[in-house]
């Protein structure tokens, strides 16, 4: 995540900083030093930011699950933490779904797949 898009996701919640590092457990001079780039965002903070904008953003819509949208076969799906939780719309933010045929245990393997995925991009544009 870029020291840009945190700060757009931050304004998008109408948040003030000192409440975003409330809701990230994180300090306000994290915050800052985020925003301004003086930092790097982590993984664990990246991901907390992004499942907020999620719920924020799609409270009340009927969204499918990822296993209709990506067209899984039965065989893929079953196997799946996102089938197994019933949770479709949360299947960027599970370690271990098996997204491509391939499961991601790696965060930054597994968002940088998610980010070109029809299901992430519609919970956070």
């Amino acid at each position: 995540m870029t020291r840009a898009e945190f700060s757009d996701y931050r304004k998008r919640l109408k948040k003030t900083q000192k409440e975003m590092a409330q809701l990230l457990g994180t300090s306000i001079k994290a915050v800052h030093s985020y925003e301004q780039g003086w930092r790097n965002i982590p993984p664990h903070v990246e991901r907390q930011m992004f499942f907020l904008i999620s719920r924020a953003r799609n409270q009340g819509k009927n969204k499918k699950p990822c296993w209709i949208v990506k067209h899984c076969p039965a065989s893929r799906k079953t196997t799946c933490p996102a089938w197994e939780f019933n949770s479709g719309d949360l299947c960027w933010f599970i370690n271990g779904t098996v997204c491509q045929g391939e499961v991601h245990t790696r965060w930054q393997d597994k968002i940088t797949l998610c980010r070109s995925c029809d299901v992430f991009r519609q919970l956070i544009v």
